[in-house]
Protein backbone atom coordinates (compact mmCIF):
# COMPACT_ATOMS: atom_id res chain seq x y z
CA UNK A 1 0.00 0.00 0.00
CA UNK A 2 1.17 3.45 -0.66
CA UNK A 3 0.62 6.12 1.93
CA UNK A 4 -1.28 9.37 1.50
CA UNK A 5 -1.28 12.74 3.20
CA UNK A 6 -4.67 14.03 4.27
CA UNK A 7 -5.91 17.61 4.33
CA UNK A 8 -5.06 17.71 8.02
CA UNK A 9 -1.44 18.36 6.92
CA UNK A 10 -0.04 21.56 8.44
CA UNK A 11 2.80 21.89 5.89
CA UNK A 12 5.44 21.63 8.60
CA UNK A 13 8.02 20.37 6.08
CA UNK A 14 9.31 17.47 8.19
CA UNK A 15 8.10 14.56 6.04
CA UNK A 16 9.57 15.50 2.66
CA UNK A 17 13.27 15.18 3.56
CA UNK A 18 12.64 11.90 5.40
CA UNK A 19 11.39 10.06 2.29
CA UNK A 20 14.16 7.89 0.82
CA UNK A 21 12.27 7.53 -2.48
CA UNK A 22 11.55 11.23 -3.06
CA UNK A 23 7.84 10.33 -3.13
CA UNK A 24 6.73 13.39 -1.14
CA UNK A 25 6.32 16.80 -2.72
CA UNK A 26 4.36 19.96 -2.12
CA UNK A 27 0.91 19.87 -3.70
CA UNK A 28 -1.47 22.75 -4.31
CA UNK A 29 -2.51 23.11 -0.65
CA UNK A 30 -0.45 20.56 1.28
CA UNK A 31 2.12 17.84 0.78
CA UNK A 32 1.29 14.80 -1.34
CA UNK A 33 2.76 11.34 -1.84
CA UNK A 34 3.34 9.84 -5.29
CA UNK A 35 2.02 6.25 -5.00
CA UNK A 36 4.31 5.15 -7.84
CA UNK A 37 7.34 6.04 -5.68
CA UNK A 38 6.04 5.19 -2.18
CA UNK A 39 7.26 1.86 -0.81
CA UNK A 40 6.28 2.63 2.79
CA UNK A 41 10.06 2.64 3.30
CA UNK A 42 10.30 -1.10 2.50
CA UNK A 43 13.92 -1.72 1.57
CA UNK A 44 15.11 1.29 3.57
CA UNK A 45 13.56 1.19 7.06
CA UNK A 46 11.30 -0.99 9.19
CA UNK A 47 8.66 1.75 9.49
CA UNK A 48 7.56 4.56 7.16
CA UNK A 49 9.72 7.51 8.15
CA UNK A 50 7.16 10.15 7.20
CA UNK A 51 4.64 8.58 9.57
CA UNK A 52 7.25 8.52 12.34
CA UNK A 53 7.98 12.26 12.10
CA UNK A 54 4.50 13.62 11.32
CA UNK A 55 3.35 15.75 14.28
CA UNK A 56 -0.36 15.66 13.33
CA UNK A 57 -0.66 12.00 12.29
CA UNK A 58 -2.10 12.78 8.85
CA UNK A 59 -0.39 10.00 6.85
CA UNK A 60 -2.61 6.89 6.63
CA UNK A 61 -2.53 4.04 4.15
CA UNK A 62 -3.97 4.96 0.76
CA UNK A 63 -7.05 2.77 0.21
CA UNK A 64 -6.81 3.07 -3.59
CA UNK A 65 -3.21 1.81 -3.72
CA UNK A 66 -3.21 -1.47 -1.84
CA UNK A 67 0.05 -3.38 -2.29
CA UNK A 68 1.55 -6.39 -0.56
CA UNK A 69 4.91 -6.21 1.16
CA UNK A 70 6.30 -8.26 -1.73
CA UNK A 71 4.95 -5.75 -4.27
CA UNK A 72 6.50 -2.90 -2.25
CA UNK A 73 9.82 -4.78 -2.25
CA UNK A 74 9.70 -5.16 -6.04
CA UNK A 75 8.87 -1.45 -6.39
CA UNK A 76 11.83 -0.61 -4.14
CA UNK A 77 14.15 -2.75 -6.29
CA UNK A 78 12.85 -1.11 -9.48
CA UNK A 79 13.29 2.39 -8.06
CA UNK A 80 16.84 1.52 -6.98
CA UNK A 81 17.71 0.07 -10.40
CA UNK A 82 18.08 -3.39 -8.88
CA UNK A 83 15.18 -5.10 -10.66
CA UNK A 84 15.98 -8.03 -12.89
CA UNK A 85 14.23 -8.69 -16.15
Amino acid sequence: MALMITDECINCDVCEPECPNQAISMGVDYYQIDPARCTECVGHFDEPQCVQVCPVECIPLHPEHVESREALWHKYRRLQGLATS
